[in-house]
């Protein structure tokens, strides 16, 4: 039975690539869903929707947006990976699913490479270290110091890259500080902002506001190289001489395995009309999002490089897989 069921599967997905050009090419015929991993009012969930936006009018249907939190991800990408590769499913993900996820847990329902056909990327999310403007704390070495005083400080996570940031920065600085997960970011700056965590790096889409109303102070961002969104921030690398802490978040577009790939380069394509229109970037600048573009072919090699580059990063910062 478990046999005849495979080869159905894998008949069905060669059908939907074998799919005749002139069907592709009446693509699409009715509403696409978007999935995201995330909560609503994730910097993702912002990216989705503006995109959502764009490439209804571009392609002629509504697209619409549904957010599936929970498991780091694994929800949506596990439904996502089960749907028909027939271009109406699309996924808006990032490293955690597609690059942490492997590294952070002993088993996964879905493969980051074997279960997704690659479209684009989309974004960068530039992450910054943060903590409630209350806290007495101006600099990174301020923080260290208070919380390896105060022996029972906290740190919240929302996605991957917030869990290894923090576990990397807490080791590397000889913090004690607890780890605690969330669903999502919006839900880790509501308890930093109520100081049930201390500190935590998050997004600066999530972090902006709260910063422009003196609600947060943001003291390092988590890249090798200041990020032109908060230039006046300095690095963790020139505030601790730590030498290597480069952690950034992606964001990019896949379909389930085996989307015709006339299907594949013409979503590319218009997703790379939207990405570098000087608009739309600047709208996601003012966001604290940074708009990239790719083909699909360099998405798939990117997912290859960040799978090493990510389980490097998870093994330094001393997290066990669960």
């Amino acid at each position: 039975m478990q046999r005849r069921t495979l080869l159905s599967a894998a008949a069905a997905t060669a059908a939907w690539a074998s799919m005749p050009l002139a069907l592709a090419q009446a693509w699409p015929e009715r509403p696409i869903r978007l999935v995201i991993p995330f909560g609503a009012g994730a910097a993702s969930d912002m990216v989705a929707r503006r995109l959502g936006e764009r490439l209804q009018v571009a392609l002629g249907q509504p697209v619409v947006v549904e957010n599936k939190a929970g498991a780091s991800g694994q929800i949506a990408a596990d439904l996502v990976a089960k749907a028909p590769p027939d271009g109406y499913t699309l996924f808006l993900t990032s490293n955690t699913t597609h690059s942490a996820n492997p590294f952070l847990f002993k088993k996964l329902g879905y493969d980051p490479v074997k279960d997704f056909t690659p479209v684009a990327r989309v974004c960068a999310f530039p992450f910054v270290l943060v903590v409630e403007s209350r806290l007495p704390v101006a600099s990174v070495q301020e923080l260290v110091a208070y919380a390896r005083k105060a022996g029972n400080t906290s740190y919240g996570y929302g996605n991957s890259t917030g869990q290894v940031a923090g576990a990397a920065f807490a080791r590397l600085m000889r913090m004690d500080s607890v780890a605690v997960p969330y669903k999502s970011v919006p839900q880790v700056v509501t308890d930093l902002l109520g100081n049930q965590v201390q500190f935590a790096f998050v997004d600066i889409a999530n972090a902006l506001p709260h910063m422009q109303a003196g609600r947060l102070k943001a003291l390092a961002v988590s890249s090798a190289a200041r990020s032109a969104l908060l230039p006046q921030v300095p690095t963790i690398t020139e505030e601790t001489g730590l030498q290597g802490f480069d952690l950034t978040a992606w964001g990019a577009v896949f379909g389930p395995a085996g989307m015709p790939r006339p299907i594949v380069e013409r979503l590319s394509a218009e997703l790379a009309r939207i990405t570098t229109d000087p608009d739309f970037r600047d709208k996601l600048r003012q966001a604290g999002v940074e708009a990239q573009t790719s083909t699909a072919d360099e998405l798939r090699a990117f997912v290859d490089q960040q799978l090493v580059v990510w389980g490097t990063k998870v093994k330094d910062a001393g997290i066990q897989p669960e």
